[in-house]
């Protein structure tokens, strides 16, 4: 009895810890995947660097091709998507 008294403030800090930061990070993580799954062309996206551009490729499973100004095309990684401002609507 003794020795489950002494791991009892540790299994609480534990269960505090993991309701408090581990879990809405999960949460937060799989919303982000989500988005970056979900991205489309003509989707206005902002990048983690900060750049505001529209999606003109989805080249493969991680990369797409951004247009940030007319002629002006770059690659990014889709992970570094930031930021969806505006969706575009799906044909129909």
């Amino acid at each position: 009895m003794n020795a489950i008294g002494q791991f009892l403030p540790l299994i609480l800090i534990f269960a505090i810890m993991y309701f408090l930061l581990i879990r809405p990070q999960q949460k937060k993580m799989k919303e982000h995947q989500n988005m970056v799954n979900n991205v489309r062309r003509g989707d206005q996206v902002v990048t983690q660097g900060g750049l505001i551009g529209k999606i003109s490729k989805l080249k493969d499973d991680n990369e797409v091709e951004v247009e940030l100004a007319e002629g002006v095309k770059v690659r990014v990684v889709k992970s570094t998507i930031a930021q969806v401002i505006s969706k575009t609507e799906p044909a129909s």
